[in-house]
């Protein structure tokens, strides 16, 4: 069946560069934007509750947007002045480039990872006695943990907010030829949503081991997959399956 049209479960992107305007462009789809989940921030009480005081860390490790968001959000409401003097250990150059939104680059020490956290493996040796705080949501994937145990860190856990399933009510007679998965979350937002969910004539896109064993788990069937060595990216294994489909 030719493939027409297709909702991805993310936000929609903001450039108008995005590889899904030129997906939409040269085959004439009609794609759709719809976060299937939401991040909420905890309460300054809800962190205290954790037992975290930010007097206590010298260091800041950061893997997200959300992560820094949040930190700064909660440092606002709960008063604390973040010194000039805190080192920020950042995931990416991603996650770097955001945390200007908060502080004054060139006056903060700020190391960043190549494309994880542990590129910086010598650079937190280097601070080893130093405390650690790693802000997260309520979902965390074990890796980083896992690392910053085996490297022996003082480290601690704050968790400053929580993924939360979207309402998705006004879909449900709404029907999508391709479905778009970046996450389990978004999978299990789907079937909270819609309890009842038949895939039917629906393609599943996923991208992601975790991804692509939730919609398993959850007895999908799954027609495309991202990445892979011909597809390392999901629109150009959307773009592929639709050259096949819509010919």
């Amino acid at each position: 069946m030719k493939v027409k049209t297709i909702l991805v479960s993310q936000p929609e992107p903001s450039s108008e560069k995005s590889p899904y305007s030129r997906l939409r462009e040269k085959h004439k789809l009609t794609v759709n934007f719809r976060p299937f989940i939401h991040v909420e921030g905890h309460s300054g009480k809800e962190v205290r509750q954790q037992k975290i005081d930010f007097n206590n860390f010298q260091n800041i490790i950061l893997t997200s947007r959300n992560a820094v968001d949040h930190f700064f959000r909660l440092c606002k409401e709960m008063r604390y002045a973040v010194p000039d003097s805190t080192k920020y250990f950042c995931q990416s150059e991603a996650v770097a480039y955001y945390l200007q939104k908060y502080v004054v680059y060139r006056k903060r020490k700020i190391y960043v990872g190549e494309r994880s956290i542990k590129d910086l493996e010598s650079t937190f040796k280097k601070f080893s006695k130093e405390s650690y705080l790693f802000p997260t949501s309520d979902i965390l994937k074990p890796e980083v943990p896992e690392f910053l145990d085996k490297i022996k860190l003082n480290w601690q856990r704050a968790i400053l907010y929580r993924t939360v399933v979207s309402d998705l009510s006004d879909l449900r007679d709404v029907y999508y030829d391709i479905l778009v998965f970046f996450s389990p979350s978004g999978i299990e937002s789907l079937f909270k949503n819609f309890p009842d969910f038949k895939q039917n004539n629906t393609r599943i896109a996923v991208y992601g081991n975790t991804t692509t064993k939730a919609a398993e788990d959850a007895g999908l069937k799954i027609n495309i997959k991202a990445p892979t060595a011909e597809s390392p990216s999901m629109t150009m294994a959307i773009e592929n399956y639709v050259e096949q489909v819509n010919k």
